[in-house]
């Protein structure tokens, strides 16, 4: 059986209200335009995207679980569930797909509860503090792990 060629992508609460909420920390773009983004990065290597944003982490877990069946691998950006949700990092361990995590802003440099992820230990790419265009370096690095797992 084949690697699938496709990514899920997935943000989680709040990031909805990009390019309104907090500017000056998260910039003035949109959600639309981080799935372009990614969507653009991923064409561009032979893969697909499949996106999901909610505010509830059901939903989140729900669409990592079903990635096990068509996805290669995952770009995350958890929003502030990076610091706070075991389950969403027990899901991500769960399905064995190679998983980026990104944020927009430096959460190193923000305040001191940002500073830990549950995630980290889970993903296999970082990208931290490089705006909208970090969901394009995650998908460049992530695709880089895939291919060389599938074909080395």
């Amino acid at each position: 059986m084949s690697t699938p060629r496709r990514l899920l992508l997935v943000n989680g609460p709040n990031l909805n209200l990009l390019g309104i909420r907090e500017p000056a920390v998260y910039g003035t773009q949109t959600l639309a335009d981080v799935e372009q983004v990614t969507t653009d990065a991923a064409a561009r290597r032979g893969f697909e995207v499949r996106a999901v944003q909610s505010n509830h982490e059901g939903v989140l877990l729900d669409a990592i679980h079903a990635a096990r069946e068509d996805c290669a691998g995952i770009v995350i950006n958890p929003g502030g569930l990076t610091h706070t949700s075991v389950v969403l990092r027990d899901a991500l361990s769960g399905v064995a797909l190679p998983v980026a995590e990104v944020h927009i802003s430096d959460v190193r440099a923000r305040e001191e509860f940002r500073h830990h992820s549950y995630v980290a230990d889970v993903a296999v790419v970082h990208v931290v503090g490089e705006g909208v265009a970090g969901y394009a370096t995650a998908v460049d690095r992530l695709i880089a792990v895939i291919t060389e797992t599938t074909d080395g």
